[in-house]
């Protein structure tokens, strides 16, 4: 199956979960997510998303986050010609994108993508590879394009947020795709194989990994 067929299905299963589901289980993401990295986010620069209504909503686990000291972060689009994305100070009146995404306004101070610490990244479908499936318009992968050139970056923990039922065997991975070092469901986290000899993950979980 060709990406963008595999990329509808997998929409088309997530949004089958039915609204209350979802509630319940981004409320379970957002538990795995403040477990795993709420011990050490103090001062960390972290981004993640605005939902949309089929994805998890991490806004629980975010305000757990502010509150242990972390600084939020949330995607903006600069240029939709180009496909370049900038990460915002969370925080004010944002406005809808015309994606319906709800972004940082305008006058948020923005933060280049090799300088936050940790960033949720939300995802269509995903392999334990850590390829990631998007929604396909290319946004996330230009703005981490930099780790394709460095051997072993130490920042940021790119962390893939989605339901369990959302991780298949195998993706077909793209030149250009940036991968995951781990991802969090409502089962927990999975440490991905391209992220397993990552030493940041070894310093910020301490806690046994799924490893199934």
């Amino acid at each position: 199956m060709n990406r963008s067929l595999l990329r509808s299905a997998l929409r088309a299963q997530r949004r089958a979960l039915g609204t209350r589901e979802r509630d319940r289980l981004s409320r379970a993401i957002c538990r795995e997510v403040v477990r795993a990295i709420g011990p050490r986010s103090r001062g960390r620069r972290i981004a993640a998303y605005a939902a949309l209504p089929e994805e998890a909503d991490l806004s629980a686990a975010l305000s757990a986050l502010a509150q242990r000291g972390a600084r939020l972060y949330l995607p903006r689009i600069a240029s939709y010609r180009h496909r370049r994305l900038v990460f915002a100070r969370a925080g004010g009146a944002g406005t809808s994108n015309r994606y319906g995404i709800v972004e940082p306004p305008r006058s948020a101070p923005t933060l280049r993508a090799a300088r936050l610490d940790i960033v949720l990244v939300p995802l269509v479908g995903f392999d334990r590879a850590g390829t990631r499936l998007g929604m396909g318009g290319g946004y996330y992968d230009r703005a981490f394009a930099f780790r394709r050139r460095r051997r072993a970056p130490s920042r940021p923990l790119l962390i893939g947020i989605a339901f369990a039922c959302q991780q298949v065997d195998t993706l077909p991975a793209a030149d250009h795709d940036i991968r995951l070092d781990a991802v969090i469901t409502e089962r927990g986290l999975i440490r991905t194989t391209h992220g397993a000899g990552f030493s940041v993950i070894r310093l910020l979980w301490r806690r046994r990994a799924i490893t199934e």
